[in-house]
């Protein structure tokens, strides 16, 4: 006899799969040809200016922050959209009053994210490889880091759909503080390049510790600006602030029940 709160699981993200590949031109195609020119841009033109950059050519050096910036954008995008477009349909309601248990409905729409964002990040990853050598000395470190990094960012914007009461509320956040923060979390620089107080300053941002992560499972050790084992410790401490703040939320019910 099948586990009902794992068949329950498997009917949510089952759904959140076939949304994602329904309108697969809008949430696969458009991130591809997105970082299809970063690459062309800041790695062929721009990149071809500046030579190496933290002992590494480049084209090489972005490819992983593109491909976690990706990863990132596609799943906070997912999960804020869609657990919003459930909220707004009162969809949300009828699984909070049923017997299913809070954590199997965040892990459904987090599952999507996930999901939509190591779809996205393959089809990336496949772009960069198409303009570089990259040897991924440590791939385990590398799937772990993406995976994680998805994670965090499902569980994000899963708080942000909780929050927002409508859709403009859903574009605040990717614009004003998840672009910045990516910008800004070494994807297309060394933090070594930059004065000591900025360096210091790049560490208060979550995103350099993934964009790091991953590229040292990537590029190697050089190719990293910080221990990897911090790395590791600030993911896992988001993950489970953001799961355990996902929960409350849905516990209390907040800006869920009409």
């Amino acid at each position: 006899m099948s586990n009902p709160n794992f068949t329950a699981f498997k009917t949510i993200a089952r759904r959140e799969v076939a949304r994602i590949l329904r309108i697969w031109g809008q949430t696969l195609v458009p991130p591809a040809i997105t970082m299809t020119l970063y690459f062309l841009i800041f790695g062929k033109l721009i990149g071809s200016r500046i030579g190496d950059m933290g002992g590494f050519d480049y084209m090489d050096f972005i490819v992983p922050g593109l491909v976690m910036m990706s990863v990132i954008q596609n799943a906070y995008g997912n999960i804020s959209s869609s657990f919003f477009g459930a909220k707004f349909g009162r969809h949300v309601e009828e699984l909070l009053v049923s017997p299913m248990p809070n954590h199997v409905i965040l892990a459904g729409y987090v599952a999507g994210g996930v999901l939509r964002g190591l779809m996205v990040g393959l089809i990336v990853l496949a772009i960069g490889m198409a303009f570089t050598h990259v040897r991924v000395p440590y791939p385990l470190i590398m799937i772990s880091t993406i995976l994680l990094g998805a994670i965090i960012f499902s569980l994000a914007g899963f708080v942000n759909a909780v929050y927002a009461k409508k859709f403009d509320d859903i574009a605040i956040v990717p614009t004003f503080i998840l672009t910045p923060l990516t910008y800004l979390g070494g994807v297309f620089y060394s933090v070594r390049v930059l004065p000591e107080w900025a360096q210091t300053a790049t560490q208060a941002n979550p995103i350099f510790y993934m964009v790091n992560a991953f590229r040292y499972g990537l590029l190697g050790e050089n190719a990293t600006d910080i221990n990897i084992g911090i790395s590791y410790a600030v993911m896992l401490f988001f993950v489970v602030a953001l799961g355990a703040l996902g929960l409350w939320l849905l516990k209390r019910g907040t800006g869920l029940r009409s």
